[in-house]
């Protein structure tokens, strides 16, 4: 089923999500201060490809709080907005509603990927 999910979700919203992480990677790797953060975008460009499946797991301490302010204040707030009226775009209808909840899932990411891990 999820690789179902998989299809669909890249088909329907799923490339442009992670095309934005994607390019927010490339961004942020024109530094050498911000290689950090474009390696961390890349990571969650994976997920945003195919995230049926795979769950998101919070952690870190005081350098990730940090890195997550930073992150918010240049990328964060845009990209969780993206992705927030994506997935209330998909919960109009009830066949969206699985795939707006990953959206959702997204949106929570993109305002503080550092301490996150991806599990599949």
């Amino acid at each position: 089923m999820s690789l179902l999910g998989n299809i669909l979700w890249f088909i329907f919203g799923g490339f442009l999500s992670g095309l934005s992480w994607c390019l927010s990677g490339i961004i942020w790797c024109i530094t050498i201060i911000g290689i950090p953060y474009g390696k961390q975008c890349f990571k969650f460009a994976d997920l945003s490809f195919a995230p049926f499946g795979k769950e998101i797991e919070y952690g870190g301490g005081v350098p990730s709080l940090l890195a997550n302010i930073i992150w918010i204040i240049f990328f964060g707030i845009p990209m969780a907005i993206e992705n927030f009226i994506f997935g209330c775009i998909w919960c109009i209808t009830i066949v969206g509603i699985p795939f707006g909840l990953q959206f959702f899932k997204i949106a929570k990411l993109s305002l503080a990927p550092f301490g996150a891990r991806v599990i599949p």
